[in-house]
């Protein structure tokens, strides 16, 4: 008997955009053999399922159902393709807990978390080989945080909204003087800023899951920008940066970002896929976590998609054993 799938995407930020691409590749490749999908967009004013007649039907939000025709639609897991706000930071996961709804990612504390990228990389901290560049999170847009980056960070640096994703409002400084006009950019997104140091070398990511057989790591991807960094624009037009998967990097560089990787996932108390961004330094090839993104893009030029492909798998058999897992997952047992 097949499953019934909701794939919840849409959302309350600029990455709405962004789920609604990766929602229409997942929805293109759920199995409709052994699911029965239904495409339920979220946004502030409604949360709805549009038939093939092309007619809205609202949610009840009381416990997650739909009425179709008389009859009540319950769902046996939700497949999470909602990026930023509320899906990828534990509002969703937190309801659904309440509901005892099953999911394919982490949980609501892990979403939360890792959404301050801030926080995440204090937990991280001492997992043994991992290195995080110097940085400060500000609180506040004032002379004084300024003059507290100008004094205590070496330039340059990247300024970025301590919570968000797909590098909205993220900014690469190089003088003192491009400074206020970043935090500026950057404090319109969020109320909290990080500020960090430059790395200078080779920039990955590298997809990880919680597989049948346990944590599974995909191979990484090696990204190559005509542009200062890894922005909105590189990440999201083709042609703007090399995605070369698998990344050029030695067997013991893929041994030591493999273990690094699975200690953060387990550390972090991840579940789902996840996608972890990092730097191998130029001169001492030291690993440098970045961040990382508990719910990865699925849309035709991301990521997870190209990294499950270069393993021979297909994306429809992927995202069966996500929805599995999530169903017999030990955490509602």
């Amino acid at each position: 008997m097949r499953k019934t799938i909701a794939l919840v995407t849409g959302g309350f930020t600029g990455e709405s955009v962004i789920s609604l691409k990766s929602a229409e590749v997942i929805e293109q490749n759920l199995d409709a053999e052994k699911f029965e999908v239904y495409k339920i967009i979220i946004n502030h004013d409604s949360w709805f399922y549009t038939d093939h007649a092309d007619f809205k039907h609202e949610v009840n939000r009381n416990n997650f159902t739909l009425n179709l025709d008389g009859k009540l639609t319950h769902f046996d897991c939700v497949f999470i393709g909602l990026h930023g706000s509320p899906g990828e930071d534990g509002k969703l996961q937190g309801y659904f807990d309440m509901l005892n709804i099953r999911y394919t990612t982490c949980d609501a504390l892990t979403s939360a978390i890792t959404m301050n990228k801030g926080y995440t990389k204090a937990i991280v901290a001492d997992i043994e080989n991992l290195h995080i560049a110097r940085s400060q999170q500000l609180f506040s847009n004032n002379l004084a945080n300024s003059n507290l980056i100008i004094n205590n960070l070496h330039l340059p640096y990247f300024v970025k909204p301590n919570n968000g994703g797909s590098s909205i409002g993220m900014t690469k400084v190089k003088s003192a003087d491009e400074l206020p006009e970043a935090l500026n950019k950057a404090f319109k997104e969020d109320t909290q800023v990080l500020v960090e140091e430059f790395v200078k070398g080779r920039e990955f990511t590298i997809g990880v899951y919680k597989g049948k057989n346990g944590i599974v790591v995909l191979p990484a991807t090696e990204i190559v920008s005509s542009k200062e960094f890894f922005d909105y624009e590189a990440k999201y037009t083709p042609g703007v940066c090399e995605e070369i998967t698998p990344g050029r990097m030695t067997d013991e560089e893929k041994n030591s970002v493999g273990a690094i990787v699975t200690k953060i996932y387990q550390k972090l108390n991840c579940r789902g896929v996840v996608r972890i961004d990092y730097f191998l330094e130029e001169e001492t090839g030291k690993f440098y976590f970045i961040e990382i993104n508990t719910v990865p893009g699925q849309s035709e030029n991301s990521i997870i998609p190209q990294q499950v492909r270069s393993v021979g798998r297909t994306i429809k058999d992927f995202y069966t054993e996500l929805i599995e897992v999530s169903l017999i997952s030990e955490k509602y047992l």
